[in-house]
């Protein structure tokens, strides 16, 4: 029986608005658990990860706020996903914001390289997380964790394990529309392939899910997934942490997770950014967890 181990990474001191500390707890109220189960998964929830509490810490350094404390648990969750690939366990990870991906993502990336492998990456989200200290506007680490799988940024971050824990060539950035001037040149400068919604709305979604899947499965093992739920626009997610117009409806939200589960490659899958102080009626959790769902194999027929 195929298996997936839950844990919850309730980490909020990435970005300004409070709340995604409790999308964990969101996911779990809106029957993930359960539903899995009904796919034919035998389920293990490790419960939450400890993660510190804002009030307890100063934020440090500006241009990198609370880098201390977030190193920390990236490093304690990379700690936790190498564990239970090795047990030969599918992670699914509930987040939290997104910089809790540059511990999913090191995690995964150490499991392969150990056996002389590469993995790919394929993230989802309106937002490109290319920024650096050096260059973010709000030194929020949530809008660096991509930059930083690549190896670009804090070496608490980009060294959890060896670095980069993904090259750029295998890394896909699906769904952007919000950039800042200097992550473009970021994007530019290092290769990564990234699909703005333009081009889903031009091209089509599904020839760019064929690509994607091609870049980040060229040469690896497969690939870990990173869905930030404000990749959907608002009107479909309205709890998320950045909530940006002009997003992906319900359908093509399940196009991306059923186009990666028929490629059959994906290592790792996480959640994040669900905010339920702003959400309606547990919606945008609700819809997180039919979109695990399709990531894991259901089908309409």
């Amino acid at each position: 029986m195929r298996k997936v181990r839950i844990i919850g990474v309730p980490l909020d001191l990435g970005q300004q608005r409070r709340g995604v500390d409790m999308g964990p707890s969101a996911l779990r109220v809106a029957g993930l658990n359960a539903r899995v189960e009904e796919l034919g998964y035998q389920v293990e929830d490790a419960g939450n990860l400890a993660v510190p509490i804002r009030e307890m810490h100063s934020c440090g350094d500006g241009r990198a706020k609370y880098l201390e404390q977030i190193a920390d648990t990236c490093r304690r969750h990379a700690d936790w996903v190498l564990e239970v690939l090795e047990e030969s366990c599918l992670p699914l990870v509930l987040g939290g914001d997104h910089s809790i991906a540059v511990g999913t993502v090191a995690g995964v990336s150490e499991r392969y390289r150990r056996q002389g492998k590469q993995t790919g990456l394929i993230w989802v989200d309106a937002h490109s997380d290319m920024n650096t200290p050096e260059t973010s506007p709000s030194g929020n680490v949530h809008g660096m964790p991509l930059a930083c799988c690549l190896g670009f940024g804090p070496r608490e971050l980009t060294h959890i394990f060896a670095a980069p824990a993904v090259l750029p060539r295998n890394a896909v950035l699906v769904g952007v529309r919000n950039i800042d001037p200097a992550e473009k040149r970021a994007v530019s400068e290092c290769g990564l392939t990234v699909y703005t919604m333009r081009d889903i709305d031009e091209r089509g979604l599904r020839r760019v899910m064929e690509e994607a899947i091609a870049i980040a499965d060229r040469d690896t093992v497969g690939f870990a997934v990173s869905l930030d739920m404000d990749f959907l626009d608002p009107s479909e997610a309205p709890g998320v942490g950045t909530p940006v117009r002009g997003g992906s409806t319900y359908r093509e939200a399940h196009l991306v997770m059923e186009m990666v589960a028929d490629a059959g490659r994906m290592l790792s899958l996480e959640i994040v950014e669900i905010n339920p102080v702003i959400d309606v009626a547990n919606k945008t959790a609700a819809l997180g967890v039919e979109l695990a769902l399709s990531a894991l194999g259901k089908k309409i027929l």
